[in-house]
């Protein structure tokens, strides 16, 4: 009988240093790590971070339709919504077919912004979030270029190509946003 328990604690404790990390990000990335080639990792790095990010996007699209109170706000989130909704469902089908794994929940960091945005309300959301949103963008856009420029895999190039018209028009959007909000 002690034998059984003590076995079984041990079990216990492989199981939790085996999931240590609550970050779906990192959960991914160790996963493509550990089942894609060298030479597929760097592709795989970006789809898991665009997947992210733009699942962030979405969350924080939902959270300015209940925290905004400028009506630009609320229409940029639900174009944010429907955008990286779409953009998500077009990169886990290509994810699917080159057998990447994609994060099931943002990380810890976004998670943090997220939280702390979702403590605001009104004026202050508005700006904060269009801050947000134009920082983002602009980080996005690079990140897209250097895939569409500089990845191996031919799909997942073709398809940041293509997404970086919507980032652009999402990132002017932001800044007209932003300085309405800001006034």
């Amino acid at each position: 009988m002690k034998k059984i328990i003590v076995l079984t604690a041990l079990a216990l404790i492989s199981l939790s240093a085996c999931t240590s990390s609550n970050d779906s990000k990192k959960v991914a990335m160790k996963q493509n790590k550990a089942t894609l080639s060298e030479s597929e990792l760097g592709d795989a790095k970006f789809a898991v971070i665009a997947f992210e990010g733009s699942m962030m996007e979405v969350q924080l699209g939902q959270l300015a339709q209940t925290n905004a109170s400028d009506a630009s706000v609320k229409a940029f989130g639900t174009t944010m919504i429907d955008d990286h909704t779409r953009g998500n469902n077009e990169l886990k089908a290509i994810a699917t077919r080159k057998n990447i794994t994609l994060p099931a929940t943002i990380g810890e960091r976004h998670q943090k912004e997220y939280n702390d945005l979702a403590k605001k309300t009104g004026s202050d959301f508005d700006k904060d979030y269009m801050d947000m949103m134009v920082e983002d963008h602009e980080k996005d856009i690079k990140l897209f270029e250097k895939e569409a420029n500089e990845g191996k895999d031919e799909e997942l190039k073709m398809w940041a190509s293509m997404t970086l018209a919507t980032l652009r028009k999402h990132l002017e959007m932001a800044k007209g946003t932003e300085s309405l909000v800001k006034k």
